[in-house]
């Protein structure tokens, strides 16, 4: 057993047109749901260009807060390179580290050694399912003069993530291969209407 924390997931997306249905058969299959916006900001180590010179992948850091709830700390994440697909074929397992920051988040990453490379907004909704979280948003990019964000248009790709709303950790008890079932159950639930896969983020 790994003393890894992991994420599991499964990824989609779908056109404007197909909302309605979407939302009702996540919404049907949910124990919760509400409207999210949330602002992420990615970072990366200021060496990252030596480390991508000398062939290693830079661990990126991303810092995310949610807009919609008044008292929301920034938290800041970072992943590993996912598992490999002969290991989990069928939904993204990948090292997940977390951590609640108080205050200046910002600031904080950037006197840990890293730089703001880019920052989006994501508007839409999130649900609930057990151990699960379901988010559905559109990206909304940002306004170079006032930092705010632009609303996406109509046309613009909705997103689909189904993963752990947690990190969790691969022991006897709540092995991964009990969540990648639960990842599973939702891409069968959307056979049809959304197509949720596996992808090597």
């Amino acid at each position: 057993m790994s003393s890894h924390l992991y994420e599991v997931a499964l990824f989609g997306d779908f056109f404007s047109k197909d909302l309605p249905a979407i939302m009702n058969r996540i919404t049907l299959h949910s124990e919760s749901a509400h409207p999210m916006h949330a602002r992420e900001v990615l970072f990366e180590p200021f060496d990252a260009q030596i480390q991508r010179d000398q062939g290693m992948d830079p661990i990126l850091l991303r810092a995310r807060k949610e807009l919609l709830e008044p008292d929301a700390k920034w938290v800041l994440f970072s992943y590993l390179k996912p598992e490999s697909v002969r290991v989990h074929p069928d939904a993204t397992v990948r090292p997940w580290a977390t951590l609640q920051v108080d205050g200046d988040a910002l600031s904080f990453a950037a006197a840990l050694g890293y730089h703001r490379r880019s920052q989006i907004y994501k508007r839409g909704y999130v649900f609930r399912r057990g151990a699960l979280v379901i988010q559905m948003f559109q990206q909304e990019q940002v306004d170079p003069k006032t930092q705010k964000p632009i609303p996406a248009h109509q046309d613009t790709l909705w997103e689909v993530e189904v993963k752990t709303a947690s990190p969790i950790r691969n022991t006897r008890e709540t092995p991964l291969s009990q969540v990648v079932e639960a990842v599973l159950e939702v891409q069968l639930l959307m056979k049809g209407l959304l197509d949720l896969r596996r992808q090597d983020v």
